[in-house]
């Protein structure tokens, strides 16, 4: 392996050791901030079509504090340990080929554009196949005969280029002007891209030619997915001018390889889709979808939805003719919903759901209910949904084996960090079970003292039931017998969910001696649409009538003192924050994190711009009475709270302005205040996806707010 990759991996074999000798000679120790170095992240696992092996993306810190990405096997037989596959350092997004003898990836390299590479799993070097331009790739799909691979590419505006900006530098120019002629130009964690679009081509696997076949998505956000045949691309995509603000204009087209004709499949209702699948068959095709005016992050429920598929309309010598369609939800007469994110401050979250055939009648997919992440069962001919896992476990799901026998994932809990292995079915009964292959977390987790956390149901004043998480100190904490102080955590979104991933910052918190409290109250995914929906467009409302229940809730907890409460959040958990400390003196401090303050203004510089009157009355322009209403920063007057504030210079979903209009609140009225501004190549989701350096940075930064004012 290249000289960085070993530092890397010696690196973290001697903090492995080195914990273990202590291990030897004490009893487990609390967590610390610096653990997240040790951490071993792992994402994306795909399953081998044959069932042998799954690949997946392995993630860890160097000795400078940055992360290196490689692909990684582990094979589903016994006895065979997980080995690296590939030698880059940012290596990603692995794909088999349709024999299982190869993997398709891409690799990133300091200077070079990211290509597409290959490699045999025989042995050998990977080889570069692409000549892409500079840009950045979405999705990278093999044809059923392995002979060509479908992409989604985009490529990078010709100013902005690496190229270029060297050619500026040796000039002694600077950045040109971003001349922007759409709304949809940014994207947190994409960054600008101006009018740039992914486009889909079709790339010959032995030459590496690829030749462009659509790109007619006016966000550049089109799915795709073979037939299983190699004649038909099924693509779900927008081609409306107004696509970001009309997102129910979504359709699926049929592309004829051969002939290069696109025919619009017929008799589909209005409202998103995504995440296309064909049927094993060929016969049908599902996607994630609903009836409705919503994009796919909405408080209604994604359901799956599937069509009998008439290629003959798509094939040469129809061109023009359309493919009739009998599209049917399998899940409308359900409460379940495929995009309901369980986040972590231990791994990215996925906000795009994965549907997989396991033969020509049944469906998987991934499910949030009830804090945890699911895998659930649905079926061609109507009947129930079935959940095929249960309990406070959270399952990242991949591709699955072309039998449909084992499912790709990786699985998580509150004490213990993500790992691959399969999701087996029972061919006899709707049921399924865990197969392990790896336990790179293993050896950490035996040396630290990680708390379970307690459940709890707890009641609003008008009857409402929010699901409630406690984790209490473990016994190596300060304070011994004391009253502990306790801190309520507010998950961001808001139509997410708080629940089983593990997270590292609660897990520190409770070994500092802190009672970390975290809960699902409405605007929350995962329990149903009802409860999900009770705050649209009403923020401010029954969410703080569930706040205020579950803080009610902690001052009667045994060994709370009920007047040392903090309360933190991000994103909606830092709108949720500045709610609280601008209608309540329950809380002795606070922290709050890309927050939002000011619907108002937020409502124009957002990278998600706000369409007037869909899900908030009025606009910042017309009738903005009640966003400023639903604005904390319009409470601020007599806020008291210490707060400090988190924020990144690049978080392009909630502007760091929004931070900024607090602080100035704040320090005109001389409240204790500290604003923590991280650097611009840090973006809104830092606490999870972020450099290890600014994460622990932000983590003591926690740690010294609370030991301050709890």
């Amino acid at each position: 392996m290249p000289t960085r990759t070993k530092r890397s991996s010696k690196s973290s074999a001697r903090r492995t050791a080195t914990r273990a000798k202590e291990r030897a000679t004490h009893a487990r120790r609390p967590i610390d901030a610096e653990d997240l170095l040790c951490f071993v992240g792992l994402g994306d696992p795909q399953m081998a079509p044959d069932g042998s092996r799954v690949a997946f993306v392995r993630t860890v810190a160097n000795d400078d504090a940055k992360l290196e990405s490689s692909i990684w096997m582990a094979d589903v037989g016994e006895g065979a340990a997980p080995r690296a596959l590939t030698r880059g350092t940012k290596d990603s997004m692995p794909r088999f080929a349709p024999d299982s003898r190869s993997v398709a990836f891409l690799r990133a390299s300091e200077g070079r554009a990211t290509q597409i590479a290959t490699i045999a799993l025989d042995g050998g070097e990977a080889r570069i196949l692409t000549r892409f331009p500079e840009g950045s790739f979405r999705a990278i799909s093999w044809s059923p005969d392995g002979k060509r691979l479908l992409v989604s590419h985009r490529t990078t505006e010709a100013e902005w280029t690496t190229a270029a900006k060297r050619e500026r530098e040796r000039q002694g120019k600077g950045e040109p002007p971003r001349i922007i002629e759409s709304r949809w130009h940014r994207l947190d964690g994409d960054g600008w891209f101006g009018n740039a679009r992914h486009q889909l081509y079709i790339v010959d696997a032995r030459t590496g030619n690829a030749t462009p076949i659509y790109d007619g998505d006016t966000l550049g956000d089109a799915d795709a997915a073979w037939s299983p045949d190699g004649e038909t691309i099924a693509i779900t995509t927008n081609r409306h001018r107004d696509a970001l603000t009309k997102p129910w204009k979504s359709e699926i087209l049929l592309l004829n390889v051969a002939r290069g004709t696109l025919t619009a499949l017929e008799g589909l209702p209005i409202g998103p889709k995504l995440g296309v699948a064909w049927s094993p068959d060929g016969r049908h095709l599902a996607w994630a979808g609903r009836v409705s005016r919503d994009g796919a992050y909405s408080t209604e429920n994604l359901e799956v939805w599937v069509a009998p598929v008439d290629k003959k309309a798509a094939s040469p010598g129809r061109r023009g003719r359309a493919a009739k369609s009998a599209a049917r939800s399998l899940t409308h007469h359900t409460d379940y919903c495929l995009l309901a994110p369980t986040l972590s401050d231990s791994t990215e979250v996925a906000f795009r759901p994965t549907i997989s055939w396991r033969d020509d009648e049944t469906l998987v997919a991934r499910v949030g209910w009830h804090g945890g992440g699911h895998v659930m069962q649905f079926s061609l001919d109507g009947s129930a949904p079935i959940f095929l896992t249960e309990g406070l476990v959270e399952f990242t799901v991949g591709s699955v084996s072309k039998d449909g026998s084992r499912l790709a994932a990786l699985r998580s809990t509150p004490t213990e960090l993500a790992e691959a292995g399969v999701v087996e079915f029972d061919r006899r009964r709707p049921a399924a079970t865990w197969k392990s292959l790896t336990s790179f977390n293993g050896a950490l987790a035996k040396e630290l003292e990680l708390v379970a956390p307690t459940e709890h149901w707890v009641t609003a004043d008008d009857g409402h039931r929010t699901h409630v998480w406690v984790i209490r100190p473990p016994r190596s904490a300060p304070g011994g017998n004391a009253k502990r102080p306790a801190i309520l955590q507010i998950h961001g979104g808001p139509h997410t969910q708080y629940g089983a991933s593990f997270f590292h910052e609660f897990q520190l918190l409770a070994a500092r001696g802190y009672v970390v409290v975290y809960s699902n109250p409405r605007g929350s995914k995962g329990y149903g649409r009802d409860h999900c929906a009770a705050i649209r467009g009403s923020w401010g409302d029954r969410d703080w009538a569930d706040i205020q229940a579950v803080t009610e809730f902690m001052r009667t907890l045994p060994g709370v003192d009920p007047k040392r409460l903090g309360i933190a959040g991000g994103s909606y958990g830092g709108y949720m924050t500045n709610w609280a400390i601008g209608h309540s003196k329950a809380y002795r401090a606070a922290i709050t994190d890309r927050c939002v303050s000011n619907l108002v203004s937020m409502a124009g510089n957002s990278d998600y711009p706000l369409e007037p009157g869909e899900y908030w009355p009025g606009s910042a322009y017309e009738n903005a009475e009640a966003m400023w209403r639903m604005s904390p920063i319009a409470y601020f007057k007599g806020v008291t709270t210490p707060t400090l504030i988190i924020h990144s210079e690049g978080d392009l979903r909630c502007n760091i302005e929004q931070a900024e209009e607090v602080h100035t609140a704040l320090c005109l009225q001389h409240v204790p205040t500290r604003f923590v501004r991280y650097p611009a190549y840090t973006s809104h989701g830092m606490s999870r996806s972020g450099p290890p350096d600014m994460k622990i940075h932000r983590l003591r930064e926690n740690l010294a707010w609370w030991k301050r004012w709890l």
